[in-house]
Protein backbone atom coordinates (compact mmCIF):
# COMPACT_ATOMS: atom_id res chain seq x y z
CA UNK A 1 0.00 0.00 0.00
CA UNK A 2 2.74 2.61 1.05
CA UNK A 3 4.91 1.69 -2.51
CA UNK A 4 1.50 1.83 -4.27
CA UNK A 5 0.95 5.15 -2.94
CA UNK A 6 4.60 6.29 -3.29
CA UNK A 7 4.52 5.14 -6.67
CA UNK A 8 1.47 7.33 -7.43
CA UNK A 9 3.00 10.58 -6.07
CA UNK A 10 6.28 9.82 -8.14
CA UNK A 11 4.50 9.29 -11.25
CA UNK A 12 2.79 12.78 -10.30
CA UNK A 13 5.68 15.12 -9.57
CA UNK A 14 7.71 13.56 -12.87
CA UNK A 15 4.15 14.24 -14.66
CA UNK A 16 4.33 17.61 -13.63
CA UNK A 17 7.77 18.00 -13.70
CA UNK A 18 7.06 17.28 -17.53
CA UNK A 19 4.74 19.70 -17.98
CA UNK A 20 6.54 22.31 -16.20
CA UNK A 21 9.21 21.36 -19.16
CA UNK A 22 6.71 21.84 -22.18
CA UNK A 23 5.19 24.83 -20.91
CA UNK A 24 8.72 26.48 -20.56
CA UNK A 25 9.96 25.48 -23.44
CA UNK A 26 6.88 26.23 -25.85
CA UNK A 27 6.76 29.67 -24.16
CA UNK A 28 10.04 31.06 -25.02
CA UNK A 29 9.41 29.51 -28.53
CA UNK A 30 6.64 31.56 -28.52
CA UNK A 31 8.53 34.96 -27.48
CA UNK A 32 9.93 35.15 -30.76
CA UNK A 33 6.50 34.37 -33.03
CA UNK A 34 4.55 37.51 -32.85
CA UNK A 35 1.54 38.53 -34.42
CA UNK A 36 1.39 42.49 -34.06
CA UNK A 37 2.36 43.60 -30.91
CA UNK A 38 2.27 41.03 -28.87
CA UNK A 39 3.47 37.29 -29.04
CA UNK A 40 1.51 33.91 -29.39
CA UNK A 41 0.84 31.81 -26.77
CA UNK A 42 1.10 28.08 -27.72
CA UNK A 43 1.19 26.87 -23.89
CA UNK A 44 -2.81 26.90 -23.24
CA UNK A 45 -2.74 23.19 -24.46
CA UNK A 46 -0.34 22.11 -22.34
CA UNK A 47 -1.95 24.01 -19.48
CA UNK A 48 -5.70 22.67 -20.07
CA UNK A 49 -3.94 18.93 -20.45
CA UNK A 50 -2.44 19.20 -17.03
CA UNK A 51 -5.52 21.05 -15.44
CA UNK A 52 -7.39 18.48 -16.88
CA UNK A 53 -5.27 15.39 -15.49
CA UNK A 54 -4.08 16.98 -12.21
CA UNK A 55 -6.70 19.35 -11.13
CA UNK A 56 -7.29 22.83 -10.81
CA UNK A 57 -4.43 23.77 -8.24
CA UNK A 58 -1.99 21.97 -10.93
CA UNK A 59 -3.63 24.17 -13.30
CA UNK A 60 -3.46 27.64 -11.47
CA UNK A 61 0.81 26.12 -10.66
CA UNK A 62 0.96 25.20 -14.86
CA UNK A 63 -0.90 28.94 -15.62
CA UNK A 64 1.73 30.49 -13.10
CA UNK A 65 4.62 28.80 -15.06
CA UNK A 66 3.41 30.28 -17.83
CA UNK A 67 3.09 33.82 -16.21
CA UNK A 68 6.59 33.99 -15.09
CA UNK A 69 7.46 32.90 -18.06
CA UNK A 70 5.64 35.78 -20.18
CA UNK A 71 7.21 38.31 -17.38
CA UNK A 72 10.72 36.95 -17.97
CA UNK A 73 10.49 38.02 -21.59
CA UNK A 74 8.72 41.18 -20.35
CA UNK A 75 11.33 42.31 -18.22
CA UNK A 76 14.49 41.61 -20.60
CA UNK A 77 12.26 42.86 -23.87
CA UNK A 78 11.91 39.93 -25.36
CA UNK A 79 8.48 40.59 -25.91
CA UNK A 80 8.15 44.59 -27.07
CA UNK A 81 4.76 44.94 -25.86
CA UNK A 82 5.08 43.56 -22.85
CA UNK A 83 8.18 45.92 -21.90
CA UNK A 84 6.41 49.22 -22.49
CA UNK A 85 3.79 47.68 -20.05
CA UNK A 86 6.72 46.54 -17.67
CA UNK A 87 8.74 50.00 -17.87
CA UNK A 88 5.32 51.91 -17.33
CA UNK A 89 4.47 50.01 -14.25
CA UNK A 90 6.61 46.91 -12.91
CA UNK A 91 4.22 46.16 -10.23
CA UNK A 92 1.01 45.71 -12.31
CA UNK A 93 2.70 44.19 -14.63
CA UNK A 94 4.24 41.51 -12.81
CA UNK A 95 0.44 41.04 -11.02
CA UNK A 96 -0.88 40.81 -14.48
CA UNK A 97 1.64 37.89 -16.21
CA UNK A 98 0.82 35.57 -13.51
CA UNK A 99 -2.72 36.73 -12.03
CA UNK A 100 -4.21 35.97 -16.14
CA UNK A 101 -1.82 32.57 -15.69
CA UNK A 102 -3.01 31.29 -12.61
CA UNK A 103 -6.71 32.37 -13.80
CA UNK A 104 -6.78 30.85 -17.07
CA UNK A 105 -5.36 27.46 -15.65
CA UNK A 106 -7.55 27.38 -12.53
CA UNK A 107 -10.51 27.88 -14.89
CA UNK A 108 -9.64 25.27 -17.32
CA UNK A 109 -9.20 22.85 -14.30
CA UNK A 110 -12.39 23.99 -12.65
CA UNK A 111 -14.12 23.57 -15.76
CA UNK A 112 -13.07 20.24 -16.83
CA UNK A 113 -13.55 18.90 -13.34
CA UNK A 114 -17.45 20.18 -13.64
CA UNK A 115 -18.41 19.24 -17.24
CA UNK A 116 -16.59 15.72 -17.82
CA UNK A 117 -18.77 14.20 -15.15
CA UNK A 118 -21.63 14.32 -17.83
CA UNK A 119 -19.03 14.41 -20.59
CA UNK A 120 -15.16 14.15 -21.00
CA UNK A 121 -14.81 15.52 -24.18
CA UNK A 122 -17.08 18.29 -23.80
CA UNK A 123 -15.11 18.60 -20.46
CA UNK A 124 -12.36 19.43 -22.98
CA UNK A 125 -13.52 21.48 -25.28
CA UNK A 126 -15.14 23.75 -22.91
CA UNK A 127 -11.85 23.79 -20.63
CA UNK A 128 -9.89 24.24 -24.28
CA UNK A 129 -12.17 27.76 -24.73
CA UNK A 130 -12.60 29.02 -21.09
CA UNK A 131 -8.52 28.70 -20.98
CA UNK A 132 -7.79 31.74 -23.87
CA UNK A 133 -10.89 33.82 -22.82
CA UNK A 134 -9.89 34.02 -19.26
CA UNK A 135 -5.96 34.89 -20.07
CA UNK A 136 -7.09 36.93 -22.58
CA UNK A 137 -9.92 38.43 -20.67
CA UNK A 138 -8.27 39.89 -17.84
CA UNK A 139 -5.61 40.97 -20.28
CA UNK A 140 -8.17 43.35 -22.00
CA UNK A 141 -9.15 44.54 -18.91
CA UNK A 142 -6.36 45.44 -17.21
CA UNK A 143 -5.26 47.31 -20.06
CA UNK A 144 -8.19 49.13 -19.95
CA UNK A 145 -8.41 49.78 -16.62
CA UNK A 146 -4.46 50.18 -15.66
CA UNK A 147 -2.96 50.54 -19.00
CA UNK A 148 -5.33 53.19 -20.56
CA UNK A 149 -3.01 56.24 -21.63
CA UNK A 150 -0.81 53.24 -23.67
CA UNK A 151 -3.55 51.83 -24.85
CA UNK A 152 -4.89 54.96 -26.27
CA UNK A 153 -1.50 55.79 -27.57
CA UNK A 154 -1.00 52.20 -29.25
CA UNK A 155 -4.28 52.85 -30.95
CA UNK A 156 -3.58 55.88 -32.47
CA UNK A 157 -7.22 57.66 -33.20
CA UNK A 158 -8.77 54.35 -33.94
CA UNK A 159 -11.90 53.53 -31.50
CA UNK A 160 -10.42 51.79 -28.20
CA UNK A 161 -12.46 49.04 -28.47
CA UNK A 162 -12.39 48.34 -31.90
CA UNK A 163 -8.63 48.84 -31.22
CA UNK A 164 -8.97 46.40 -28.52
CA UNK A 165 -11.18 43.28 -29.82
CA UNK A 166 -9.41 43.51 -33.79
CA UNK A 167 -5.98 45.31 -33.45
CA UNK A 168 -4.53 44.04 -29.68
CA UNK A 169 -5.64 40.89 -29.71
CA UNK A 170 -7.98 39.99 -32.28
CA UNK A 171 -5.73 37.57 -34.28
CA UNK A 172 -3.66 36.45 -31.36
CA UNK A 173 -6.91 35.03 -29.81
CA UNK A 174 -8.62 33.50 -32.54
CA UNK A 175 -5.35 31.78 -33.22
CA UNK A 176 -4.93 30.54 -29.59
CA UNK A 177 -8.82 29.92 -29.63
CA UNK A 178 -8.53 27.99 -33.00
CA UNK A 179 -5.17 26.01 -31.83
CA UNK A 180 -7.23 24.79 -28.91
CA UNK A 181 -10.07 23.62 -30.84
CA UNK A 182 -8.43 22.00 -33.47
CA UNK A 183 -6.08 20.12 -30.64
CA UNK A 184 -9.01 19.08 -28.62
CA UNK A 185 -9.73 15.53 -29.79
CA UNK A 186 -6.22 14.82 -29.58
CA UNK A 187 -6.16 16.31 -25.46
CA UNK A 188 -8.88 14.58 -25.07
CA UNK A 189 -7.19 10.91 -26.24
CA UNK A 190 -4.11 12.27 -24.31
CA UNK A 191 -6.01 12.78 -20.70
CA UNK A 192 -8.12 9.57 -21.09
CA UNK A 193 -4.64 7.14 -21.89
CA UNK A 194 -3.04 9.16 -18.64
CA UNK A 195 -6.13 8.61 -16.49
CA UNK A 196 -6.11 4.72 -17.42
CA UNK A 197 -2.46 4.29 -16.86
CA UNK A 198 -3.13 5.46 -13.09
CA UNK A 199 -5.92 2.59 -12.03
Amino acid sequence: MVNSSSSARTKRLVGMALFTAIIVVLQLVATFVKIGTFSVTLVLIPIVVGAAVYGPKSGAYFGGVFGLVVLIACVFGWDIGGNILWNANPFLTLLLCLVKGIAAGWAAGMVYSAVSKKNMYLGVVVAALICPIVNTGIFCLAMAVFYNDILVQWAAGTPLLYFTIFGLVGVNFLLELGINVVLCPTVARIIRIEKLTRR
